[in-house]
């Protein structure tokens, strides 16, 4: 994973010409350690990438780790801490505490969903809903959580959702011309069709020529008939405002995955400071 790139972003976006406040009260030998410090209860994720951060300013930071990514925090713990010149530290820190709480709230959601499913053959999927420019951080911290990633964009996966076989002109339509053009284009993705009722569900059925069958906003007891229909021939999606209440139910109808939009949309960060040492 190349992290440059969005790296360099942040630092343009926030640094800009300079931190003119450390610039202007910090002299520019002085020289410091900081540790971060938990102020909650989660699975830390981001360590990594603050590592990456650090290294990327390029002014000698180092970094000594206690507690790496995907591990249970609780208040007061110390993940790492930071050594080098006080006016990088400084010029650092928000950048690195702000993907750390971020990445750190999605990895505990994530993990609290899978832990919800646990016993089930069901995985948890996160989605396309996230803040524009951040995917690959949160979908990242999604992993870390434990859950799983679902297509990353447009571009590694066929979604046909239901306005695609809406304007399209309907299911079978919409899935042979999406074969033809994967033949012409001599592209090999997996394709999944949006199914809304048990209707539709047997249309794809007829047709085949998918991977999945997504099985949106449909009831636990229309799941469970639809997963029984397709037996097996197709994977299964169920999505649509599973919530953690409700979720485990989708779980036991046998269903192969669940995406939940929540994972990466309605996470709460996860508190931490960088204080000096």
């Amino acid at each position: 994973m190349d992290l440059n790139p969005f790296i360099d972003r942040i630092f343009a976006e926030d640094i800009g010409d300079g931190d003119h406040t450390s610039l202007s009260c910090i002299p520019a030998d002085a020289e410091g350690t900081a540790r971060l410090i938990v102020k909650g209860e989660g699975i830390l994720a981001g360590v990594e990438l603050a590592q990456a951060i650090f290294e990327r300013i390029g002014e000698g930071l180092t970094m000594e780790v206690f507690i790496p990514d995907g591990r249970a925090v609780k208040y007061g713990d110390i993940a790492f801490t930071v050594s080098g010149k006080t006016q990088s530290i400084l010029k650092t820190e928000r950048l690195a505490l702000n993907c750390m709480q971020r990445m750190s709230g999605i990895a505990t959601m994530a993990n609290t969903y899978m832990k919800a499913v646990e016993g089930t053959n069901a995985k948890v999927l996160d989605t396309r809903k996230t803040t524009p420019g951040m995917r690959m951080i949160e979908k990242w911290a999604v992993r870390i959580g434990g859950a799983y990633n679902h297509r990353m964009g447009l571009y590694d996966m066929i979604m046909i959702k239901d306005n695609h076989h809406d304007f399209c002109g309907g299911i079978t339509k919409a899935i042979l011309q999406t074969q033809k053009y994967l033949q012409e284009k001599q592209l090999d993705i997996k394709v999944e069709i949006e199914t809304r009722n048990m209707a539709e569900v047997e249309e794809v059925l007829a047709v085949g020529q998918v991977n999945r069958i997504m099985l949106d906003n449909f009831d636990v007891p229309t799941t469970k008939k639809a997963v029984e229909l397709i037996n097996g021939r197709f994977e299964t999606e169920s999505s649509g405002g599973i919530t953690l209440e409700t979720i485990r139910g989708y779980a036991e109808t046998g269903v192969d995955y669940i995406s939940v939009g929540a994972l990466t949309h309605s996470y709460k960060s996860l508190d931490m400071s960088l204080k000096k040492k």
